[in-house]
């Protein structure tokens, strides 16, 4: 049986997102995102399920660290979540008669359902736990009132449901990474996501070089973060996301002319848009027109060329 990591506990929008990804396998929990990794890189699992980006409150920065601090893995698929809310409370509580005057949760999570709090609960204390299940197993303990959690929650947990489909902006959405160990790839699709990280030197334009590099090729960049180099105080390292696949000969090329540009390179992944969003090809840019210009060279080289 193939063995799945997430990042736990039980209850979790990561066990929702890797029921999706990894349904018929054995999905286990692991208190971090850090452990997720370590799972993978142990043997302990053959993949791992991580959030990666919240259309909200942005990168999950503990997703994009643990992505550079060890062996490589590579993201194989993506799932794109809507994000929204339950909220749970004890399930002896009458929270009409007896509002909660704590509510617990993840910090992304109490971020989402501010406006929804100060209308609801104006007068319950917002309290930061490691987990939206971690706020619920408060709320067993005592040690919260109610909590803000995800939908599945509330199959682990006995806790009484105050309130669903909570949350201020309705299209509000996660995206989540299931990841392995190096192999082989996904094949192409035409909507596909290729994801690298680079170590660029601390100097004037270095940056603009490695992204005039996807324009110059016409590949449209989907994100871009940024997270300092331990240890090397000013040294930054860039996450860029970019459509196409590796196997494409523009992406190729790209790609050869970035790790030319840069002190290192990474390969996290290529694999199929959650959102099935095709890529966009711009006049001259395709992979035939790539594959043309090789063959002129070529050509060229040979002394062939009419």
């Amino acid at each position: 049986m193939v063995r799945i990591a997430f990042f736990g506990p039980q209850g979790t929008f990561t066990e929702q997102a890797a029921r999706v990804l990894a349904g018929a396998e054995e999905l286990f929990p692991v208190e971090t995102i850090p452990a997720a990794f370590e799972a993978v890189r142990s043997g302990a699992a053959d993949g791992a399920c991580v959030p990666v980006e919240n259309s909200v409150e942005g990168p999950v920065t503990a997703t994009l660290d643990s992505a550079v601090d060890g062996d490589p893995l590579v993201a194989v698929a993506e799932a794109l979540l809507p994000i929204r809310f339950t909220v749970l409370v004890g399930a002896d509580r009458d929270p009409v008669a007896d509002p909660p005057r704590t509510v617990a949760s993840h910090p992304h999570a109490l971020a989402q359902v501010r406006g929804w709090l100060g209308e609801h609960l104006p007068g319950a204390e917002q309290l930061v736990a490691s987990s939206t299940a971690a706020a619920a197993v408060g709320v067993l303990d005592g040690e919260y009132d109610a909590a803000v959690v995800a939908p599945v929650a509330a199959e682990h947990y006995p806790l009484k449901t105050f309130a669903t489909d909570v949350a201020d902006l309705a299209d509000a959405r996660t995206r989540f990474l299931l990841l392995r160990t190096p192999g082989t790839l996904p094949e192409p699709t035409g909507a596909d996501r290729t994801s690298i990280v680079v170590a660029a030197a601390n100097r004037t334009g270095s940056l603009a070089g490695l992204l005039t590099e996807l324009a110059m090729r016409g590949i449209n960049l989907t994100r871009l973060d940024a997270r300092p180099v331990k240890g090397d105080y000013g040294t930054y390292r860039f996450f860029i996301d970019f459509e196409g696949h590796v196997t494409e000969p523009r992406i190729a090329d790209a790609l050869a002319a970035m790790r030319r540009r840069s002190m290192s390179v990474r390969f996290l992944g290529s694999h199929p848009r959650a959102d099935g969003v095709t890529a966009t090809i711009e006049p001259g840019a395709g992979n035939d027109d790539f594959v043309a210009a090789d063959a002129w060279v070529e050509a060229v080289r040979k002394g062939e060329l009419a």
